[in-house]
């Protein structure tokens, strides 16, 4: 399969094709590789596109500067990364695959950990600082604005003084992964709804929610 996707691109100058700019979309779940970090709160991005794909039918391939799967809804094209660059330079890869596939800024969506909000707390913003979150600092710098939509999944902030880093680098409470598997669902459906409905309704629809 890979060498059929290598080859694929060689003939191609996007995955995505046949499709107008304004219907093509890119949903970034930030994380990191390894399967150390799987199951941490930081992954959470990775944790949402996995879900992604398990209810949309498609699944990843290892490509450049991360993994990618697409999917089609109702005339769009979804492309969906999980950067292989780590974290601190979640950028490169949003910014290799935007301008590869020619999709336009505003229909792209990145999806990180929060730890300003309670678990689960689902908040899809517009524009925003980086808060302190160095996948979030790196993708400003990149597209040098903070005008850029992302999909904020409260972790909580149950640590003490100097443990951030442990903590979201830690794996989920038992009470947090009896919560989980509803809340990335719902994530899922928040997705679709960027997609179809656009921000402004989904922010309105699925904040807080």
């Amino acid at each position: 399969m890979f060498q059929l996707l290598k080859s694929f691109f060689k003939t191609q100058n996007t995955l995505i094709n046949g499709t107008e700019p304004m219907k093509k979309f890119l949903i970034v779940g930030l994380g990191n590789i390894g399967n150390e970090y799987a199951e941490t709160r930081h992954n959470i991005g990775f944790k949402v596109l996995d879900t992604l794909a398990d209810t949309e039918n498609f699944s990843f391939e290892t490509a450049k500067l991360g993994d990618i799967g697409t999917f089609k809804v109702k005339g769009r094209s979804v492309l969906c990364l999980k950067p292989s660059t780590y974290m601190n330079r979640s950028g490169k890869a949003l910014k290799f695959w935007m301008d590869k596939e020619r999709i336009p800024f505003e229909n792209v969506l990145v999806i990180t950990d929060d730890i300003h909000l309670p678990f689960g707390t689902l908040r899809l913003k517009t524009k925003g600082s980086d808060g302190g979150h160095n996948g979030l600092k790196d993708i400003q710098q990149l597209l040098q604005t903070t005008k850029y939509n992302r999909l904020r999944f409260g972790v909580g902030s149950d640590f003490g003084k100097g443990r951030q880093v442990d903590y979201v680098l830690g794996k989920w409470g038992e009470d947090e992964r009896d919560r989980l598997k509803e809340r990335l669902q719902r994530c899922t459906e928040l997705v679709r709804s960027f997609v179809l409905a656009g921000v402004s309704i989904t922010m309105n629809q699925y904040n807080n929610t």
